[in-house]
């Protein structure tokens, strides 16, 4: 057993698969005849092939979707959406708990809750709990500098243990019953809260009973939000798959103690020649392999080689996995509806494709372009008079934005020639610069599907004109350019179109191509706004230190805990840093000279 990768021209990886007997499905590929269309296409366009032999073939499979993952073959199903999806972490690691939002690996100590489908369902349960529960969401060092209590605790969504307006044990028994309800004990907590509210208005006690009332909303409110429910206390995802037009949808609920997470829908790139069973199995495979499987996984359809998917899933997990295909009862009916929400998200993503490629049509036509449009890039600048200055690249399609594909660039060129703000033109030429000279350099015959048909730039004539003088320096010459530039009193739908070798001109307001320029160009400011904070956030909280190097986050924390900042490192002397524990001769010398 093992896996196998069947390769092209030029290297690129055309298909992974595994098999449980290597030389018999190669021997498989040697029948051309007996095989159909698409694999005959692959075979033909196949130079080499390579294996890695394997114990099993369960590792194979596991093998197989780590390298599908990693290459992204174009006759394998493709599942490119691999983002983690966001949690609830309370931190135990403090005295007092600290309930935050997680996305990542599970490296602190604490419990995780979740998957949640979205980081908006997160939020919203995280509100609710902090009125619920009223656990700190600061950080232990905000925690620990607080004189007084914040406007956290202002709108009763902490109980401020920083200042000491609630015990320790008192705080502990709110961390147990947010534990608690996480855990599925929902309907006990919601018991135990209205009984200490009964019991606080039977003794008068009218404003301690109001905020428990307060906290019964707040758990209401979380368990409102249910789309569909499940009354077992259980850990599932269920998935429905549907398949229209040659495109197939998966959602995927999310199910963790009997509450319901939320869903998410993903649409693999597949041939069409693919069965339904094999989409199906090839996307738990790529899923499953990034995220933590739950015990049970409900589907509206019996994916292929279904027995090695549990055995695999359950040695990644460490615990069995069972994938159940229902047909009747509750659970049919979960999968049911999955399928619903499969087929309404795949007719709205055909709906905007039909729609987004309208719009192509209409910008070629604009362009005067003899070959579709498959591919546009927008860039765009920001900064603050030169500083932290960023440029951002955006890329859309048949499908829409592609977000996995958007780049940020961190630019030098900030001075402008009179010597003061920044220098939008020589940022662009910078950015352009770098991104078409990398991409030349990695696939010089341009074969490869990232690069653009069209690049529109935010701006007039001397974003252009730049735009233009790096194509003609680069030799690239097939590459439509415009420019998109506000009018002097910058209203929308007065934006001018600038192309090469033609007089600006504005479209007609609310045309549907302009309005499809102006979602580019307002997605490509997004883009650069934010990317541009985010860099100016970094940059006003780092540390000098970071910069040295040899001095890590050890080091950097010994030095803190001794002189208390930055500056009085700076300021210390060659004896003062030697003094610090983990500080030699050699690493303090290389410190003060840093700073002199």
């Amino acid at each position: 057993p093992g896996v196998y990768r069947m390769i092209g021209e030029d290297e690129e990886v055309l298909y992974v698969g595994k098999a449980k007997d290597l030389k018999k499905r190669v021997r498989q590929y040697i029948q051309l005849h007996r095989n159909p269309i698409r694999i005959q296409r692959m075979i033909s366009q196949t130079r080499a092939m390579e294996f890695i032999t394997t114990h099993t073939e369960v590792e194979a499979l596991l093998l197989e979707a780590n390298l599908i993952k990693k290459l992204e073959p174009r006759y394998n199903v493709l599942l490119r959406d691999d983002k983690t999806f966001p949690e609830i972490l309370i931190r135990t690691a403090h005295p007092y708990a600290q309930i935050v939002k997680h996305r990542g690996t599970h490296t602190e100590n604490g419990s995780y809750f979740g998957p949640f489908a979205s980081t908006g369902a997160v939020n919203r349960t995280l509100m609710a709990l902090q009125r619920a529960f009223m656990l700190r969401p600061c950080s232990d060092n905000i925690f620990a500098s607080r004189t007084r209590p914040c406007l956290q605790y202002q709108i009763k969504r902490c109980s401020a243990p920083c200042v000491g307006r609630i015990s320790a044990q008192s705080y502990a028994d709110n961390v147990t019953a947010a534990h608690a309800f996480l855990s599925g004990q929902s309907s006990h907590i919601r018991a135990k809260l209205t009984q200490e509210m009964q019991l606080a208005s039977n003794n008068l006690d009218f404003e301690k009973a109001a905020e428990l009332r307060d906290r019964i909303k707040a758990l209401t409110h979380i368990q409102s939000h249910q789309v569909i429910n499940f009354n077992q206390e259980k850990d599932m995802d269920v998935i429905g798959l549907w398949r229209e037009n040659g495109r197939s949808c998966l959602q995927v609920f999310f199910f963790r103690n009997g509450r319901n997470n939320g869903n998410q829908a993903f649409f693999p790139q597949h041939d069409s020649a693919e069965t339904d069973s094999d989409i199906l199995s090839a996307f738990l495979g790529q899923f499953y392999f990034r995220h933590t499987p739950p015990p049970i996984i409900l589907t509206n359809l019996v994916p292929s080689e279904q027995a090695l998917l549990e055995q695999a899933l359950s040695l990644k997990q460490e615990k069995r996995v069972h994938i159940q295909t229902p047909q009747r009862g509750d659970k049919r009916k979960m999968t049911g509806h999955a399928e619903q929400n499969a087929r309404d998200a795949l007719k709205r993503k055909l709906a905007a494709r039909g729609t987004q490629h309208a719009l192509l049509k209409a910008l070629r036509k604009l362009l005067g372009l003899s070959t579709p449009i498959h591919r546009i890039e927008a860039y765009d600048n920001s900064h603050i008079q030169g500083t932290a200055a960023v440029g951002a690249m955006i890329v859309a399609g048949a499908d829409g934005f592609n977000k996995q594909a958007y780049r940020k660039f961190n630019i030098k060129a900030t001075v402008s020639s009179s010597g003061q703000g920044g220098n939008d033109v020589g940022m662009m030429r910078e950015v352009l610069t770098r991104r078409f000279q990398r991409a030349l350099q990695s696939d010089p015959d341009r074969q490869g599907a990232q690069w653009p048909d069209v690049v529109i730039v935010d701006g007039g004539k001397g974003q252009l004109n730049v735009a233009r003088k790096v194509f003609e320096d680069l030799g690239l010459q097939d590459i439509a350019l415009m420019g998109i530039a506000k009018g002097v009193e910058r209203n929308a739908g007065r934006e001018k179109i600038y192309l090469p070798d033609c007089p600006a001109f504005m479209l007609e307001p609310d045309t549907p191509v302009l309005n499809f320029l102006q979602r580019l160009r307002d997605e490509s400011h997004r883009y650069a706004i934010g990317s541009h904070r985010q860099k100016r956030r970094k940059e006003f909280f780092a540390n000098p230190l970071d910069n040295i190097a040899g001095i890590g986050a050890k080091r950097k924390k010994a030095l803190m805990l001794h002189f208390g900042s930055a500056k009085a490192v700076a300021q210390a002397g060659l004896a003062d840093l030697q003094a610090v524990e983990g500080i030699s001769q050699t690493v303090a010398q290389k410190i003060y000279s840093y700073f002199h």
